[in-house]
């Protein structure tokens, strides 16, 4: 039984490192986690009047206009960055 607990540890470490080298999923799961806390906020903002995916669509809007300005606010001040 320890074995395979080394093993699937082993295999998470090897999951973890692939998933480390990598900069957009955890940027979009980050995103992710930000509209669990903005949806509802929208949805109750509007007073019932969207429904639940309307109001998350509409949060996932909201933060992702925001993630772009700041991305454009850098890229036109600091250009030789990127």
């Amino acid at each position: 039984m320890n074995r395979t607990l080394k093993l699937t540890m082993s295999n998470f470490s090897e999951l973890w490192a692939a998933f480390s080298r990598q900069k957009l999923p955890p940027r979009v799961l980050l995103l992710m986690c930000l509209n669990l806390v903005v949806a509802p906020a929208v949805q109750a903002t509007t007073g019932n009047e969207f429904s639940r995916t309307q109001a998350y669509a509409l949060g996932l809007l909201g933060l992702v206009t925001v993630a772009l300005s700041i991305y454009l606010f850098f890229v036109m001040f600091a250009p030789e960055k990127f």
